[in-house]
């Protein structure tokens, strides 16, 4: 059951919004001076009964005034006051410090009046602060000896009629602060509850954010890299129409497996976002050893490319890091092939246990002007978002010569 269901059985301070509201009219919180929020049926059964009891003690108060001799004049003086102060607690809830405060003057002299000034102090106290609801419950209590003092029951002594006063105002006082702190935990707890949700929410965004930019550059590190031995062979086979048929035969089956391998690896990305509580699909994973195959495949594309990996044991790196340094090395060597073709390239790899791992890739400038391809750097920015995730650094930029170098450190636990 949800809140709005059964919002009839809260009180309209902490029934929340209501479904129809018009514009404008949202509730408060208690002890807030905001828009006043409609009653509940809690609130007119709550309203009628307080009307109830308050006009019983009203006519039992008449009925002793009877017996005391008071003339027909005051009794119906009294009467009259005293049903006019029983109407006024229907008002209560939109002007609560200002019934209190008259029903308190006219109890002074109206005994019929003292139960409404009753219900009138006790919601002051659940809906105003302490220094509203105190001051006029000290009121409370000097009307009580001051009622005492000119309208007196012979039948109660005057210490007994103080006493009688100063305790049920101090019930009444009491009761009203502990139903207001309850309903202050109350509102407390449910804004925590919202607010947690809605960091939740955020948090969940977050994560799906961040999901989006790693699967967006594992789609770039994977595909860019395919896309370009694409474009290497089919500008070939363009540009040398002539070419032997073995040679022709050769670049075909590297753009077909290039191909192959670059719907192969979409599949997987989508396969991931169509399922990504999914385990890994069987092809394993890139990782320092398997860095060779990328250098010999960039050199069967027709590349000159040279690796000179300094770690005796590559399966020894955490698989974090080489897949790390694999897709350093693979965003290079794309870099490499479409901004200095027929440049060597050297990627080095050197580091070990403790000192973390160190991956250079250079390039010397390219022979004659290459033209800019669009959307160049976004692959830098990627890897270097990616180092920074893997705990490390990256730095690239233009050497003295024309060249490009970029050097990247991974962090490697002893």
């Amino acid at each position: 059951m949800s809140e709005q269901e059964y919002r009839w059985l809260l009180p309209s301070a902490m029934g929340g919004p209501e479904p129809h509201a018009r514009p404008g009219r949202t509730p408060a919180p208690a002890g807030q001076g905001a828009a006043r929020p409609r009653r509940t049926l809690r609130d007119w059964v709550v309203d009628l009964l307080m009307f109830l009891i308050a006009a019983a003690i009203g006519l039992a108060a008449v009925e002793d005034a009877s017996g005391l001799g008071d003339s027909r004049l005051v009794l119906v003086f009294d009467q009259v006051l005293g049903a006019l102060a029983c109407c006024a607690l229907w008002l209560r809830r939109r002007w609560p410090t200002a019934v209190a405060l008259a029903l308190t003057v006219l109890s002074v002299a109206v005994p019929a009046a003292s139960g409404a000034m009753g219900i009138a102090l006790f919601g002051v106290t659940v809906h105003r602060p302490f220094k509203v609801a105190g001051p006029l419950s000290a009121a409370g209590i000097a009307v009580g000896v001051l009622q005492a003092l000119v309208r007196p029951d012979p039948a109660v002594s005057f210490r007994v009629a103080v006493v009688v006063t100063l305790v049920f105002t101090l019930l009444i006082f009491g009761w009203g602060m502990f139903v207001r702190a309850r309903r202050q935990l109350v509102l407390s707890l449910r804004e925590r509850t919202v607010r947690a949700e809605t960091e939740a929410a955020l948090r969940a965004e977050q994560a799906q954010r961040l999901a989006r930019e790693a699967i967006a550059r594992e789609m770039h590190d994977v595909l860019a890299h395919r896309l370009t031995l694409l474009s290497v062979h089919a500008g070939a086979l363009e540009f040398r129409p002539d070419a032997p048929p073995a040679e022709v035969a050769r670049a075909a089956g590297v753009i077909r497996d290039s191909a192959h391998e670059a719907l192969q690896d979409l599949r997987e990305i989508i396969g991931v976002l169509r399922s990504p509580g999914a385990a890994d699909d069987d092809r394993p994973q890139p990782t320092l050893a398997t860095l060779d195959a990328l250098v010999a495949e960039s050199r069967e594309a027709g590349a000159k490319a040279t690796l000179d990996n300094r770690i005796a044991d590559p399966d020894a790196v955490p698989a974090a890091v080489g897949r790390t340094v694999y897709r350093i090395a693979q965003e290079a060597l794309t870099n490499a092939r479409k901004h200095a073709p027929g440049a060597e390239v050297a990627v080095t790899v050197t580091g070990r246990a403790g000192d973390g791992v160190t991956v250079t890739v250079h390039n010397p400038a390219p022979d004659g002007d290459v033209p800019r391809v669009p959307g160049s750097g976004q692959g830098l920015i990627g890897l270097t978002e990616r180092a920074q995730l893997a705990g490390g650094r990256l730095d690239h930029g233009l050497e003295p010569d024309g060249g490009f170098r970029i050097t990247a450190w991974l962090p490697w636990a002893p």
